[in-house]
């Protein structure tokens, strides 16, 4: 899972301090994220045994996919990122379209990964599933009071809980590898391509995060050399971590791999019921915690600065500088993520749906950005090859995840509407 950063003015900077370890580091931990908490299990429900093809899809994607990004990051280092790229290359219309889908699209995962450590939390400790809720709710609590205050998470710590999801995948593949049995592996397409096509929209969850790089491109020593180094090592970490992940998932549980909503615990335990279902639970939960913390003062920087460019009431823009706490646009989020809770109370904590919502507008906001790529790098270069085909997979994404693109429809009609308000207030001063 991504979150945006803000959308402050262009500023270039190419004397950072980043090198490349970091900006390896950077990147598995934004495309790593919480997908592997709950991804495989659902995929394998949803897809059977095929949902391997659809981690194979999404990976194939995502090379001219973060190949485009990495270019980006290298050639035009700017905080904003795709809304900055947008607005260069498609105007405010596009910008104010990716902000939109950003603060209350993608937002729709903040309750997501509170259930998810609230259900890892509730199978630890053996407690009724009915108290996962209330534990979602606490969830909230720390980062929202955190961010409040204005406290920041040292950079050092986010690098901890990078480390700490290689760890859960290592000892998950490690403890369930000798439960595969090859008899789970057939059928192997049980729910037909359909299933295969709603897998890989649920696995843009997992994928998404290589724009990363272009709101901190400034801060890398020599970014047109370390970011595509550093995109490259990580494409290769996540896909191989996704990909084994969803073999071992498939092959150890057979039919059962999407029934439990703790897929990860239930592998674990198959080779140690004891310790390493409680490690496994106790890691999810802390990086769910540290997800939530960065996630939302991310999205309260980002409502700030669409404020203070009028795309949001003004009344939300305080905290948008630098060094600023939008507590204003943190009460805004916290109205979002509520009734995203709400309705995910109402279905039951089912949590395909809202996933879907995620990532199909992560796929609206890569189509703007892929289309401003293909504007804005030189032609006939790799980069700009990248981004054409880029443009071609995301749509066919877009297609894919039809059926849960209303919201970004309704963000995108809204954000119409506020250009045609400003041009018409800008004709009557």
């Amino acid at each position: 899972m991504t979150v945006p950063l803000a959308v402050p003015p262009p500023v270039v900077q190419t004397h950072g301090t980043l090198g490349l370890p970091q900006g390896v580091a950077l990147y598995i931990g934004a495309v790593l994220g919480t997908g592997l908490l709950v991804l495989p299990g659902i995929a394998a429900e949803v897809a059977g045994p095929a949902s391997i093809v659809a981690v194979i899809a999404v990976i194939v994607l995502s090379i001219p996919l973060a190949g485009t990004f990495a270019a980006l990051a290298a050639r035009f280092p700017d905080p904003g990122g795709v809304a900055s790229y947008a607005r260069r290359a498609l105007g405010p219309t596009a910008a104010r379209m990716a902000g939109y889908w950003f603060m209350f699209g993608v937002c729709a995962g903040g309750p997501v990964v509170a259930v998810l450590g609230a259900e890892y939390v509730a199978a630890v400790v053996g407690a009724d599933r009915s108290v996962v809720p209330v534990l979602a709710v606490v969830f909230f609590i720390p980062p929202f009071v955190v961010n409040a205050f204005g406290v920041r998470v040292a950079g050092w710590l986010q690098l901890v809980f990078t480390a700490l999801l290689l760890v859960v995948v290592i000892t998950v593949v490690a403890l369930a590898a000798p439960s595969v049995q090859p008899q789970n592996f057939q059928p192997f397409l049980p729910h037909g391509w359909s299933g295969v096509g709603t897998a890989i929209s649920l696995f843009v969850w997992a994928f998404a995060g290589w724009e990363v790089g272009t709101h901190v491109s400034g801060e890398f020593r020599n970014p047109r050399r370390v970011i595509p180094v550093a995109t490259a090592i990580a494409l290769v970490v996540t896909g191989a971590c996704y990909l084994v992940l969803q073999i071992v998932t498939v092959g150890a549980l057979g039919g059962a791999a999407g029934e439990g909503v703790v897929p990860l615990l239930t592998l674990a335990g198959l080779g140690s019921p004891g310790f390493g279902s409680i490690a496994v639970g106790v890691i999810a939960a802390i990086v769910a915690l540290g997800v939530l913390n960065v996630y939302l003062a991310a999205f309260a920087k980002l409502g700030a600065s669409l404020a203070a460019n009028g795309d949001l009431p003004r009344w939300f823009a305080p905290g948008a500088e630098s060094g600023g706490i939008p507590r204003r646009a943190l009460g805004l989020v916290a109205v979002v993520v509520a009734v995203y809770f709400g309705l995910m109370l109402w279905s039951g904590l089912e949590l395909t749906p809202f996933i879907l919502v995620h990532t199909s507008s992560m796929v609206a906001i890569y189509v703007i950005g892929m289309i401003a790529a293909v504007r804005l790098l030189a032609r006939w270069t790799p980069g700009w090859w990248m981004a054409c085909i880029a443009v071609v997979l995301c749509a066919g994404m877009l297609v894919l995840a039809v059926r849960s693109l209303l919201p970004a429809l309704v963000l995108a009609v809204a954000a119409v509407i506020v250009t045609i308000a400003q041009r018409r207030r800008a004709r009557l001063a």
